[in-house]
């Protein structure tokens, strides 16, 4: 049955009666759950047959929204420690939307905590890396990561500090906000006309060899994010830049809107975590010509040293 209206004027109606007469269909799912023996696809189900307009988006969009949002109300049960959890979901100029919203410990606070990080943007940093979860033996810390790459805009926002990835620009912002949201925000947004699939995000982001598909392998890190006063010099931002990638098996530095970085800040990635991990391939896009120096000195000076 599909539920129409709210209150004391809901009424039920068959689906098959809602999909005949779409002008009596809700024009949003709103939802506040108790934190209490919730089951993410429970909820899908709830929102499926009480916003049938789901339904009718192409199968790679649902795909995309079942995936994107399970994983985020799911953070939200197990990590927030808030006592309820609001929903959003709405259709509206050719743009699915959906928010998550809970009232717990926060996103970054709790990354911070867990990982002892210095600040939230330290937080939101990690974050971005993937494979960053404050319960390693029932998380793979993939859900954050995997979920900001699907649609078009993806935000958090907690606390008086929000992360935005815009993937149509593409790009990545962190800022503190004037507004404190108490607890996490999750804003996804995407195009109902989007021929993306979900498994060709999967795929980008595996080491795929000899045929086989060997997971969550790949990463890619934007320089830009570790900025110090606009510069990157020292070896504690790069150190900064590694924390944590010793888990994949390629990593990608993106140097994207980098002007210049400092010989510590190149050898510390390419020579010395190269050394550290020689299994590792380490990937370069986006460097100008004073970047790529720095960095083809620091190789040249790792494949040196190799040789003696």
């Amino acid at each position: 049955m599909v539920k129409v209206g709210e209150t004391r004027n809901a009424y039920y109606v068959l689906p098959e009666y809602a999909r005949q007469h779409p002008q009596i269909l809700p024009e949003r799912f709103i939802k506040t759950y108790p934190n209490t023996s919730l089951e993410e696809h429970r909820v899908l189900n709830q929102i499926e047959q009480e916003y049938p307009s789901l339904m009718k988006l192409p199968e790679n969009i649902r795909s995309i929204f079942n995936y994107a949002f399970s994983e985020m109300f799911n953070n939200a049960i197990e990590h927030s420690q808030s006592k309820k959890i609001h929903v959003e979901v709405v259709i509206q100029n050719k743009r699915l939307l959906f928010i998550v919203e809970d009232y717990g410990i926060g996103v970054f606070r709790n990354v911070m905590r867990e990982r002892r990080l210095s600040s939230e943007f330290e937080a939101m940093q990690d974050l971005l890396k993937g494979k960053t979860t404050t319960m390693p033996k029932s998380h793979s810390g993939e859900g954050i990561f995997f979920t900001s790459k699907v649609g078009d805009r993806f935000i958090l926002d907690s606390y008086g500090y929000q992360m935005m990835v815009d993937n149509k620009l593409p790009d990545v912002f962190f800022e503190k906000v004037k507004t404190t949201k108490r607890g996490t925000k999750v804003i996804f947004t995407m195009g109902i006309s989007s021929t993306l699939q979900l498994h060709d995000i999967f795929k980008k982001y595996a080491d795929i060899d000899a045929g086989k598909d060997y997971g969550f392998d790949r990463t890619e890190i934007r320089i830009k994010l570790y900025a110090m006063a606009g510069v990157y010099i020292s070896r504690f931002q790069a150190r900064r830049v590694l924390a944590g990638l010793e888990k994949f098996k390629v990593v990608v530095f993106d140097f994207d809107k980098v002007s210049v970085v400092g010989q510590g800040f190149a050898d510390e990635i390419f020579r010395v975590f190269h050394h550290k991990y020689p299994a590792i391939r380490l990937e370069t896009e986006n460097m100008n010509d004073s970047v790529g120096f720095m960095v083809e000195r620091a190789i040249v000076e790792a494949e040196s040293e190799e040789d003696r």
